[in-house]
């Protein structure tokens, strides 16, 4: 008798409390119009108000935000002391800008500042989305009505597949860089990784199910320079973008990833099973 092949499966979670910093594993997490609980709701920005991520600073590769019970964080970097940042009260915001978005933040005081623009060399504020509901809607030309997002690069979370980084692995081995791979999954910073699927299957998917939550798949994930830096080391190479530019180039950009919308709330946990629906 032929034992029955297992259904694919979550296989894990993963938040970034600050976007661009280095990302915690989760063995479950609740998920929220906008994006997982605790994702991507505080921000670093320069002087002029605009975004800084690991495309302009890798080292945030090696910062680390621990998310504390009352929202708030416990911030970690190489050479720097521990610091613990409250949720900021409420207050005047000010505008940032992510990508083309303008958006309202709150700041979170000058020892964050001071802390992260030690660690970075540069000019910083750390500034928290206040009220997630309201402040962000996603790109129109991917929304349904009402739908928000967090300070994450577009989308609510970002989805990736075990079976596509192996057969990645594979193209990235037979190629002129192969001695760069293989690399790890977080190089692509997703918030849900799903175990057995077939590899790229979640290019044909347009509504799935994990566990006891409904997405909508909104959009391939074109990949940037992030992707080629060792979230270890903070070091660059040339690897996975390389292989994608051969592979995997599309008219939006080098794809690695969906893009998905939550169509509900509720939790997730590692092994939740998937169900394609559409």
């Amino acid at each position: 008798m032929t034992t029955p092949t297992p259904p694919p499966r979550l296989s894990a979670l993963h938040v970034y409390p600050v976007k661009s910093t280095g990302g915690v594993r989760l063995s479950w997490a609740t998920v929220e119009p906008w994006g997982l609980a605790g994702d991507r709701r505080w921000m670093l920005v320069d002087a002029a108000g605009k975004f800084v991520t690991q495309r302009e600073q890798p080292r945030l590769a090696l910062a680390r935000a621990e998310s504390l019970p009352q929202g708030g964080l416990l911030l970690h970097a190489p050479g720097r002391d521990p610091l613990t940042v409250d949720v900021p009260g409420p207050g005047a915001t000010a505008p940032v800008t992510i990508w083309r978005d303008k958006v309202e933040a709150v700041t979170a005081g000058a020892a964050a500042a001071a802390w992260f623009g030690a660690y970075l060399g540069m000019e910083v504020t750390l500034v928290h989305l206040d009220d997630p509901a309201r402040r962000r809607p996603l790109d129109p030309d991917f929304a349904r009505p009402g739908e928000m997002v967090s300070f994450a690069d577009g989308f609510p979370l970002l989805l990736t597949t075990e079976a596509s980084l192996d057969a990645l692995n594979t193209l990235i081995a037979a190629g002129d860089h192969a001695g760069e791979g293989p690399v790890p999954m977080n190089r692509f910073r997703p918030n849900a990784v799903l175990a057995g699927t077939e590899a790229w299957a979640e290019d044909t998917w347009r509504r799935i199910r994990i566990g006891e939550v409904e997405f909508r798949v909104a959009k391939p994930c074109g990949r940037c320079v992030v992707t080629t830096t060792d979230q270890r080391t903070a070091e660059r190479g040339k690897e996975p973008l390389r292989t994608l530019a051969r592979h995997r180039r599309a008219p939006t950009g080098l794809l690695f990833g969906q893009n998905v919308v939550p169509l509900g709330t509720g939790t997730l946990r590692v092994g939740d099973a998937l169900t394609i629906m559409e």
